[in-house]
């Protein structure tokens, strides 16, 4: 275990080597690299990994870099000092330079592999090699493993540089992405959702690469030309990266006994899994069995959880792919997310994605990823039936347990004392019919109104009559079911802790990466702010500009309401 300077409250971590003194390489000293890696972490061509579970690799450094932003919140968590992100040392590092790093930090990263499943059907294809060998983190690299205030994590550098997964690709992450990225782990951090953290982000001033986008004021679905945009590495951190695609990856080759060690390997990643996530949840002295079907109820209950608390606040992952879906159930990888501005239950930001990814469908794919999960695990049970059926009993009660979990997040959102599915199916039609907004609706709902006219302007379509007066009838039923006349002001002041005035929309952050690229970071730094603190009211500054409806101008326009995957 490293040694915890900041133990003392009153120390903040200051210098680089400090820092470096917080390192502990728990991953790459308990699994095993790819016996056919080369030492120094020279790794920048596309090739095929047959067995390791990791892959050594330098990342490559941004030319000219620049510093944009930091996360205050997470350097305080973890006791850095604010001025530690200003350091040459520090800047170098998380810019991919890693040629200085202080010992005991080691001067290369390392990069895994992973398997690809979609809604529960395995994938080869699109590795360039046709066998899935080539799959995996193409241009995401851990550089740091550490432990701050007796807690592990994981620093990982996106868009830096070429691994053997790049798949041909130039390992880069685009300053759009990466702006996205930086500010969405922040933004769901202060939501109280599960997820992975900022660090920092790098852009360079001198480096271009060409990606797809959309012509402006596009309308089309696709992106229509090609154009130029800087390159940035953004930092992301996590207690693992650890995905379900990668136990996948593994529980293959154990299946079809791709060599010798296979199922050795899976095994070991799988007791790492537990090490790392769920050290604090699961007895060490059981008996590894019964540590599996632990591993699986733990894990169900954090996924399950997780999701339901994605509905509440109108996110929708976009891809939710077995590769994109944590072990430690905490959202990652901000590719292709949205949130649902104008309510619709099939809500798909991205245009390569489908309705079985879409908003109201990601309980059903949490479950399709919760069942590959499940059959990673299987491999390891051929000699134990007893625990191979509790296994497979868990698995199969992941439908109802998802089913409470949301029950439970519209009883909260409501200021219920129950779950009333026909309160709440009512409710969802209705936003539907008048185009409500959906966390402005919720927000304004939370003041627990008697007049639905006092709810409208969070409606995209003028309300009818008969609307307005199948409104008020809701209305009536829900103040009824809440008791309002008796306990109005503390189920407001509980909705309010459910229900966030201040969420993502994409429309007032596409300015934010559109400054940037000519150099000025304010807005970048502004939005942090404000989308700290989502629940609290801010100025009315703040809430002129960030609370209002999407304009009409921005509905069906690429890059803002819909966009490709091109980071």
């Amino acid at each position: 275990m490293a040694n915890d300077s900041t133990s003392d409250h009153t120390t903040k971590t200051s210098t680089f080597q400090e820092f470096a003194e917080h390192v502990d390489y728990s991953f790459m000293a308990s699994l095993n690299a790819d016996p056919d890696a080369n030492d120094n972490g020279n790794e920048h061509h596309p090739r095929q990994v047959y067995s390791g579970h990791y892959v050594p690799v330098t990342p490559t450094p941004l030319p000219d870099a620049e510093y944009i932003a930091h996360s205050t919140t997470f350097f305080k968590e973890i006791g850095l000092d604010d001025a530690l992100a200003l350091t040459q040392e520090f800047q170098s590092a998380f810019s991919g330079d890693l040629s200085n790093a202080p010992e005991p930090m080691l001067k290369l990263g390392w990069a895994t592999g992973y398997a690809l499943s979609i809604y529960g059907t395995e994938y080869t294809q699109q590795c360039p090699f046709g066998t899935g060998n080539g799959y995996g983190d193409g241009r995401a690299m851990s550089i740091f493993e550490g432990v701050f205030k007796g807690k592990r994590w994981e620093m990982q550098l996106k868009g830096g540089g070429r691994t053997p997964y790049c798949r041909g690709g130039d390992g880069r992450a685009v300053l759009r992405s990466s702006v996205r990225e930086f500010l969405a782990q922040e933004a769901m951090n202060a939501l109280g959702i599960p997820t992975s953290r900022s660090l920092s982000l790098f852009v360079s001033k001198s480096e271009q690469v060409q990606r797809p986008w959309y012509f402006e004021g596009s309308q089309s679905n696709d992106p229509e030309v090609m154009v130029s945009n800087p390159v940035a590495i953004s930092t992301r951190v996590a207690p693992s990266f650890i995905r379900v695609g990668q136990l996948e990856l593994f529980a293959r080759r154990a299946r079809s006994d791709a060599y010798p060690d296979a199922l050795k390997e899976l095994e070991m990643l799988v007791r790492h899994v537990i090490d790392r996530e769920y050290h604090e949840d699961i007895d060490s002295a059981l008996a590894f069995p019964d540590k599996l079907v632990k591993l699986a109820q733990l894990f169900r209950d954090r996924l399950s959880s997780l999701v339901a608390d994605w509905i509440r606040v109108g996110y929708c992952q976009g891809n939710f792919n077995g590769d994109n879906c944590p072990v430690g159930g905490y959202t990652l990888d901000y590719g292709p997310f949205g949130f649902c501005e104008m309510f619709d239950p099939v809500f798909q930001p991205w245009t390569g994605g489908g309705r079985h990814f879409s908003f109201l469908n990601q309980p059903l794919a949490a479950q399709q990823n919760f069942n590959m999960f499940c059959k990673s695990l299987e491999p390891l049970l051929q000699q134990e039936p007893n625990a191979h059926q509790a296994l497979l009993q868990i698995r199969n009660e992941f439908g109802s347990v998802m089913e409470q979990k949301v029950e439970a997040m519209w009883v909260s959102k409501l200021g219920l004392e129950c779950y009333d599915s026909e309160l709440v199916v009512q409710l969802l039609k209705l936003m539907v019919s008048t185009r409500a907004d959906f966390n402005m609706f919720f927000r304004e709902l939370s003041h627990v109104p008697k007049d639905i006219a006092t709810l409208a302007h969070s409606f995209y379509k003028k309300p009818t009559q008969e609307q307005l007066d199948q409104w008020q009838q809701w209305l009536d039923q829900w103040r009824t079911a809440i008791n309002a006349d008796e306990q109005q002001a503390s189920v407001s002041q509980a909705m309010k802790q459910i229900n966030p005035k201040y969420t993502w929309r994409e429309w007032l952050i596409v300015p934010a990466y559109q400054q940037a690229e000519q150099g000025n970071y304010d807005l970048i730094r502004e939005l942090q702010e404000v989308l700290n603190a989502p629940y609290q009211e801010q100025s009315q500054e703040m809430e002129d500009k960030y609370y209002r409806l999407r304009p009409e101008a921005f509905y069906r326009m690429g890059g803002v309401s819909h966009y490709s995957c091109s980071s």
